[in-house]
């Protein structure tokens, strides 16, 4: 291993074609990252010092005796030289000389006089690389490809007044490593993890099972799986919020699968691993310990089989855009797709995909689980019941304990010592309607829910939207003061504040009412005022007001009888 300073002229070299590996990840800067290099480069091009910009490492390549070129592959930096690449070529472009990108970024003519490009991308970003590089102008070019984006930015971004080409190129500084034939890039890939570099559990995974002497396994088990083309690409590439932080969906079903791997009560996963394998903060660790220690290794294409199998399942179930769409009333996986991404309950993927697994998707058994799952988690949320013990319960104790069906759901529960685990009567139920206190979102989520299950189709016409089109709408506003009337002690002030913040007193319309309107007495709150419309306009087919919205007085006893009206719809489905 060679590591030390490097500049690009030693990384670009006429006579070596740098190879960007089929296993690693697509270009995915964005104009962050895109804005941050075109500003850096006017400060050199001002100050003319030099500028680090990163690490590079690459490592050498076997080639044969008869080879014009030498070959290295890069392990970390395809980001960075794939950037540099576009933003030099628009450039060369931008300045009228052409012939300073070609000099640098292309190899020495071979024997059919072609001069190919110094990098090699993957068979992702190949044609679209290839595309932005051979262009003879600096116009835009179209295509919604992360590269063609880039290449566009600098398009319509550089000024060369601003930039000297010479400048940028001869001050960009890199830490460079250069490995031999047989030096392992994995513990380089390993220890860039471990240092916080940008790499996802999926793309240190991907290297971990994948060498390039066994292509054909990559397009079976992880290419035709993950890479397929761009729609599967950007479902597996999309986030989702979790508790803590913001994952990529292909990061969470590989924690969710090793979570179903380590409760399968035949691989006798020891307690202390365990709960080193539950933290999804180590998870790529997590997976070598355990495909090392617990013999998966030792048939590492069963393995595959198996993954594979999941992922596809996975995908078929798990729906983070469900709450784009409106909710099937009859439908349970888009039920509770709704109720994992659309009111913060991403714990329940894990268990979702185990019991799919179990059950079969569209089974009699399945549906029956996950509606009362759903019921579970709603009820818990209106009498506002402790989530803490969930990830423990949804990652793990139900799949250790065989908990495949609504029955043996409900014994699970009835079962437990850790009476905090509860399914909140219908008594507790009503109670939380007229005292719980949610946030807006659990809020705007529980009474979407409700809605779509009791609404009248044929009163209303089938119009209900996705959750995320509906707002939350306090009919009693917060500010009451000016507008309605006066109360005649600090306790019933109090009590009122209170009550206006229970379900009671909320409801999900199409539109957020102007604050003029929001703030305004019943009358107008109901009609609108002007140019402003009303509660009326924007709930229309609401099927949890549209009784209420004919009264001619709006107050706590009004809530009251419709907090009594709801629960009782809620303990009806």
């Amino acid at each position: 291993m060679d590591a030390g300073k490097r500049t690009l002229s030693d990384i670009i070299q006429p006579t070596r074609q740098l190879v960007v590996p089929f296993y690693q990840r697509g270009y995915v800067w964005r104009q962050e990252e895109w804005a941050r290099l075109l500003e850096d480069a006017e400060l050199i091009t001002e100050t003319d010092h030099r500028y680090f910009v990163g690490s590079i490492i690459l490592k050498q390549q076997l080639t044969d005796s008869s080879s014009r070129y030498g070959r290295r592959t890069i392990i970390d930096g395809q980001q960075r030289l794939t950037t540099l690449s576009i933003f030099f070529k628009v450039l060369s472009l931008k300045v009228g000389e052409p012939s300073r990108f070609e000099n640098r970024f292309r190899l020495e003519a071979d024997e059919n006089g072609d001069r190919n490009l110094v990098i090699k991308h993957s068979y992702r970003d190949t044609e679209a690389f290839n595309r932005v590089l051979a262009a003879d102008t600096a116009e835009k070019i179209d295509g919604d490809e992360r590269i063609i984006q880039c290449f566009n930015y600098f398009a319509s971004r550089i000024d060369p007044k601003k930039i000297n080409f010479d400048k940028i190129y001869n001050n960009l500084l890199f830490v460079g490593i250069d490995l031999g034939v047989d030096e392992d890039e994995q513990q380089i890939f390993d220890t860039i993890n471990s240092l916080g570099v940008r790499l996802t559990t999926s793309e240190l995974l991907k290297n971990h099972f994948f060498k390039e002497n066994n292509f054909s396994e990559y397009e079976r088990y992880w290419k035709n799986t993950f890479e397929v083309d761009k729609g599967i690409v950007s479902y597996w590439e999309q986030e989702v919020v979790t508790s803590r932080s913001r994952r990529s969906l292909i990061d969470m079903f590989f924690y969710s699968f090793l979570q179903i791997k380590i409760n399968d009560k035949t691989l006798k996963i020891e307690a202390k691993d365990k709960l080193l394998y539950e933290k999804v903060d180590r998870l790529f660790e997590s997976y070598k310990h355990f495909l090392h220690k617990y013999g998966a290794s030792r048939n590492i294409v069963e393995f595959l089989e198996e993954m594979r199998e999941y992922a596809n399942l996975f995908r078929q179930i798990i729906h983070p855009d469900a709450t784009n769409h409106p909710v099937e009333q009859d439908d349970p996986i888009s039920r509770i797709n709704n109720v994992m991404f659309g009111m913060d309950s991403t714990i329940l993927m894990t268990y979702v995909l185990y019991a799919a697994k179990k059950n079969g998707i569209g089974s009699y058994e399945l549906n029956e689980l996950l509606k009362t799952i759903e019921t579970f988690i709603l009820r818990r949320y209106i009498v506002k019941a402790s989530t803490r013990e969930y990830s423990g319960v949804f990652s793990s104790s139900l799949l250790l304990n065989d908990v495949s069906t609504k029955q043996d759901f409900v014994d699970f529960l009835k079962n437990r010592d850790d009476k905090n685990l509860f399914m909140p009567t219908d008594d507790q139920l009503k109670a939380g309607f007229h005292t719980s206190k949610l946030t807006n979102s659990r809020a705007a989520g529980i009474l979407y829910m409700l809605e779509s299950s009791v609404r009248d189709y044929d009163r209303h016409g089938n119009s209900l939207l996705s959750m995320k089109k509906y707002s939350l709408e306090h009919l009693l506003p917060k500010k009451w003061e000016n507008n309605w009337g006066t109360l005649d002690s600090q306790e019933a002030i109090d009590q009122r504040n209170s009550t206006l913040l229970t379900l009671g007193n909320l409801t999900i319309i199409t539109q957020s009412l102007n604050a003029n309107i929001n703030d305004a007495n019943w009358k107008t709150k109901l009609n609108g005022r002007g140019k402003h419309k009303g509660l009326k306009a924007y709930s229309a087919g609401i099927e949890t007001l549209s009784d209420y919205l004919e009264l001619e007085e709006w107050n706590e006893q009004e809530i009251a009888i419709r907090a009594d009206d709801l629960s009782d719809k809620a303990i009806e489905i």
